[in-house]
């Protein structure tokens, strides 16, 4: 899936990934017997349909029997393109920048009333409290 959109750095990446996994022997499935990651998601970041995770890179690189360090530099350069930083995004390429996190707006939560879950109510449980206004002809005593 890699193109001529792709960047240099990012098609590296995603060569040196591919040979590591094919020397290592092993399918996308085991791959995904022995990482956290799916066959699925194994497939995308190697076909270069969607950014490699720095993990993974790690975990593939601990599966292969090989030091991390040069993949995780080769990672770096790539990492910048993808997520907006270099040029791969602001000449069309198919990734988008990231946008800052928007802000989460403040959830209001209501203390308990009696008569409800966790609430005061009769003897502190709620549903002695629904029960007792449910029987019919019981009338508090």
């Amino acid at each position: 899936m890699t193109d001529d959109a792709t960047p240099p750095e990012c098609r590296r990446l995603l060569g040196e990934l591919r040979c590591l996994r094919e020397r290592s022997g092993h399918s996308l499935a085991a791959l995904a017997a022995v990482t956290p990651y799916s066959k699925s998601s194994w497939g995308r970041y190697l076909s270069g349909a969607q950014p490699v995770p720095r993990a993974a890179v790690v975990a593939l690189c601990q599966v292969a029997g090989e030091r991390p360090a040069r993949l995780l530099a080769l990672w770096e350069l790539a990492d910048a393109e993808w997520s907006g930083r270099g040029s791969y995004t602001a000449q069309g390429g198919r990734g988008r920048p990231r946008q800052p996190p928007r802000p989460r707006r403040p959830t209001v939560r209501r203390s308990p009333s009696p008569g409800r879950p966790g609430g005061g109510g009769a003897g502190g449980c709620w549903w002695r409290v629904r029960c007792w206004r449910s029987s019919p002809g019981r009338v508090p005593g």
